[in-house]
C-alpha cells in the first residue's frame, strides 16, 4: 500500500516535469523553424526517446492507480487480498498500455 501511493505521488510529479517539456515543445513550435528543429532533434534522440519511453509508462501507471483509486472511493477492494492484487494490476496493466502505444509508434513510423 505504501510503495503504490508513493509511486502515485511521485507520478504526479514526474507528469508535471513533463507538462513543462511538452509546453517547451509547443515554445519550440510558436519561435519557427530553428527552435522547432533543436526540439525534435532532442526529443529523436537516445535519451529523449528514453524519456518519452519513461514518460508513457509513467502516464499509464498514474491512470491505471488512478482508475484504481476511484474505485477505492466507492468503498470497493479494501480486502488486503483485493488491494494486494489491484496493485499488481495497476503496475501489469501500466506495462501493458506502454508497450501498447510504443507498438502503435514504432509500427507507425
Amino acid at each position: 500500500q505504501m510503495a503504490t501511493s508513493i509511486l502515485h505521488r511521485a507520478t504526479g510529479v514526474i507528469l508535471s516535469v513533463g507538462a513543462l517539456i511538452i509546453a517547451g515543445g509547443l515554445l519550440a513550435l510558436m519561435m519557427g523553424q530553428q527552435s522547432w528543429t533543436c526540439f525534435t532533434d532532442h526529443a529523436g534522440a537516445w535519451y529523449g526517446q528514453a524519456f518519452l519511453f519513461a514518460w508513457t509508462w509513467v502516464f499509464a501507471y498514474h491512470l491505471c492507480n488512478g482508475i484504481r483509486h476511484i474505485v477505492q472511493d466507492f468503498a470497493v477492494g479494501y480486502a488486503k487480498a483485493t488491494f494486494i492484487r489491484s496493485a499488481w494490476l495497476s503496475v501489469i496493466g501500466s506495462l501493458v498500455l506502454t508497450a501498447l502505444v510504443w507498438l502503435a509508434v514504432c509500427l507507425g513510423g
